[in-house]
């Protein structure tokens, strides 16, 4: 059973993409050039997980 979806990947890799961005423009805010021990999580939102959440975590950090 199973197999993959390109779209479904694609949208995986878009929404992770975004996140990631997003998390470095915060990280930059703060004054951090780097972010480490990054966590990407996934859920699936809504009626028969019609929509996807992509939360991307880390800690900001300034290295000289």
């Amino acid at each position: 059973m199973g197999g993959r979806s390109g779209a479904y990947e694609q949208v995986l890799k878009d929404g992770r993409n975004r996140a990631l961005e997003d998390m470095l423009q915060e990280a930059e805010k703060l004054g951090a050039n780097a972010v480490i021990d990054v966590d990407i999580d996934y859920e699936s939102l809504g009626a028969k997980g019609s929509m996807l959440m992509v939360s991307v975590t880390g800690t900001a950090v300034r290295l000289e």
